[in-house]
C-alpha cells in the first residue's frame, strides 16, 4: 500500500510514517515546514518528503491519504482537491488502529501530564525484560533514540493523546487505540482551543474507558478527583490505583522495613497474545511509593514491598510515572521486581530536564513543560537537585492553551520556586508582564529573542541553573544562550 501523509513532520505523524515503513508500506508525505530533525529521520528511512500542500502531489496517486490534524478546511489546496475528487482519506489514529494495532496488545498511556515519560518507561521495561515491544511515543526515549518502531512482538506501547483526531473527526485520538492496558496518569484542564471546560475532557476520557475490555486493566492515579469522576460514570474493567501516600516507615510488619516481597502469580504470560480474566478475589490493588532519598524510592503493592528503584530522575512526578509503568508492565506479564530493576537503567526522554550544555559555570536545561502544573513540577524537581543554587526560569508560552492566555493567572504560582523568571512574549497577544507582576522584580518579559538572550546572559552568574521551558524549538535559544555565555 502507498500512503501519503499530510502533516508528516509532526512527532505523531512522523511516528506513523516510521511504523508504516517498517510494516512494508510505501510512504511519502508533506508538511508546511520540512526541516531536521524529523526530516532527516524520515529521509533516512527512504521516505520522500515534499514541502507545502500543493495540488501537484495528487500526481503521486497513493492508495490512501493519511490526514494529520494540522490540516484544516479552506487553507490547504491539496485537502480541498482530495475532498472535491472524492479520494480516499483517513486520520492518522484511525489508520494506525486499523493497520497496526488491531492485532496487538495495546498499552496506552493517557493523561494531561507525563504521557511521554511514562510511555517511555513502560516501553523500556518491556524491552529490558525481553518482550521487544513496538511503540509510538511523542518524544525520543534515550534508551531507544527513535520515537517509534514496529516489531513482531504482540505488545505495542502508545502515548494516548486527548487532542482531537482530525478536522473531520473531533473525538480524542485515543478512542481509536482500543487498549488492553490503559494508564490514566492525571487529568486537568488543557487544550483550551478545542475543549470548553474540564467536563468536556472528562467525557473523552470516559469514551476511552468504554473501549477497555473486561479482561484488561486500568491503571489510574488515585489522587485525581477528575479521574474518580470519570471512573464513576461507568467502568467495566479491573482498576489498579497508584499515588497513595506511602506506608509508615516503622520497622517490621506489613509495609515496614522488614516487609516481605510478595510477587503475585504472573497472570498474563508474555507468550499469550491476550490476557485472561483477573484472578479470583484479586480486587483493586494500590501501588505506593516511599522516598528513600533524592535518587531512590521503595515500591509497594498494597502493603507488600516489591523492591527499590535507584535512578537519576528527579521529582515526585517521575516517581508516580514509574508506579504507573510498573503496574502496566505487570499486567503484560513482567514481575514488579524485574520492572523495578529495568527502571534503574532508564535514561529519561529527550527534552525532559535535558542538559544542553554549560558555559561560564552556568548550566542550561531544556524541558517540554508548558502547562502551569508541569512548569511547577519541573521547577520543583530541579530545586530538589540543585538546592540553594539559583534557578533562572525561561518560559515560552507556545501551546494553544497558553497562547490564548487561559491559564496566565496560574503562571506566578507555577514559577514561584525560581529565583529569576524570563518570559518570551513573541506570538502571544496578552500582557505577560502584567500576568507575572505578582512575582515582583524578579521577572522580565521580552518580545525580541535576541534581547531575551542578552537579558538572561546579563543576569546569569557561575553556579546558576537556566531552565528553558517550551513545547517548541524556541528559536534555538539553548545554543544561542550557550554561545552568548561563552563570550567575554
Amino acid at each position: 500500500m502507498h500512503i501519503h501523509i499530510l502533516g508528516i513532520c509532526g512527532t505523531f505523524m512522523g511516528g506513523i510514517a516510521a511504523v508504516a515503513r517498517a510494516a512494508g508500506h510505501t510512504v511519502t508525505g508533506c508538511d508546511a515546514n520540512v526541516y531536521p530533525p524529523m526530516s532527516t529521520q524520515l529521509e533516512a528511512l527512504g521516505i520522500q518528503l515534499i514541502e507545502g500542500f500543493g495540488v501537484e502531489q495528487l500526481e503521486l496517486e497513493p492508495d490512501i491519504w493519511v490526514v494529520g490534524n494540522v490540516m484544516t478546511r479552506g487553507k490547504q489546496p491539496i485537502m480541498e482537491e482530495i475532498l472535491n475528487r472524492g479520494l480516499p482519506y483517513v486520520s492518522g489514529p484511525q489508520w494506525l488502529a486499523e493497520n497496526v494495532l488491531h492485532d496487538k496488545w495495546v498499552l496506552a498511556v493517557a493523561g494531561t501530564h507525563g504521557k511521554t515519560t511514562t510511555a517511555s518507561m513502560l516501553a523500556w521495561i518491556l524491552e529490558d525484560c525481553g518482550l521487544s515491544p513496538g511503540y509510538l511515543i511523542g518524544g525520543v526515549p534515550m534508551n531507544f533514540e527513535v520515537s517509534a518502531r514496529l516489531t513482531e512482538s504482540p505488545f505495542f506501547v502508545i502515548e494516548a493523546d486527548e487532542y482531537d483526531t482530525a478536522f473531520f473527526d473531533k473525538r480524542s485520538k485515543f478512542v481509536h487505540y482500543r487498549p488492553r492496558t490503559c494508564v490514566l496518569n492525571n487529568l486537568e484542564y488543557d487544550h483550551a482551543d478545542i475543549f470548553p471546560d474540564l467536563t468536556a475532557i472528562e467525557t473523552q476520557f470516559h469514551h476511552l474507558i468504554r473501549t477497555v475490555p473486561g479482561n484488561g486493566l486500568i491503571v489510574a492515579n488515585g489522587r485525581e478527583a477528575s479521574l474518580d469522576r470519570v471512573l464513576a460514570r461507568g467502568c467495566w474493567t479491573p482498576v489498579e490505583r497508584f499515588g497513595f501516600l506511602p506506608p509508615s516507615p516503622s520497622g517490621g510488619g506489613a509495609g515496614g522495613e522488614g516487609a516481605t516481597v510478595m510477587e503475585p502469580p504472573t497472570r498474563n504470560p508474555p507468550s499469550l497474545p491476550h490476557p485472561g480474566p483477573p484472578p479470583e478475589g484479586e480486587g483493586e490493588r494500590r501501588w505506593r511509593a516511599r522516598a528513600v532519598n533524592e535518587s531512590a524510592f521503595e515500591v509497594y503493592l498494597g502493603d507488600a514491598l516489591q523492591g527499590r528503584v535507584a535512578w537519576e530522575l528527579l521529582g515526585e512526578h517521575n516517581t508516580q510515572n514509574a508506579l504507573a509503568a510498573i503496574a502496566a508492565a505487570r499486567h503484560s506479564g513482567v514481575p514488579a521486581k524485574d520492572a523495578i530493576a529495568a527502571l534503574g537503567r532508564f535514561r529519561n526522554v529527550k527534552r525532559r530536564m535535558e542538559v544542553k550544555g554549560a558555559a561560564r559555570g552556568v548550566t542550561v536545561y531544556d524541558d517540554f513543560a508548558h502547562h502551569p502544573t508541569a512548569i511547577a513540577t519541573t521547577v520543583a524537581g530541579l530545586r530538589s537537585k540543585v538546592g540553594e543554587q539559583r534557578i533562572l526560569a525561561v518560559l515560552e508560552p507556545r501551546s494553544n492553551t497558553m497562547k490564548l492566555g487561559v491559564m496566565k493567572a496560574q503562571l506566578p504560582g507555577s514559577l514561584a520556586g525560581a529565583d529569576r523568571v524570563f518570559c518570551y512574549t513573541g506570538g502571544i497577544d496578552w500582557d505577560a508582564a502584567a500576568a507575572l507582576a505578582p512575582l515582583g522584580a524578579k521577572t522580565s518579559a521580552h518580545a525580541d529573542l535576541d534581547a531575551l538572550v542578552e537579558a538572561i546572559a546579563a543576569a546569569a552568574r557561575p553556579g546558576d541553573q537556566v531552565l528553558v521551558m517550551s513545547n517548541g524549538g524556541f528559536g534555538g535559544i539553548h545554543d544561542r544562550l550557550l554561545e552568548r555565555l561563552g563570550r567575554p
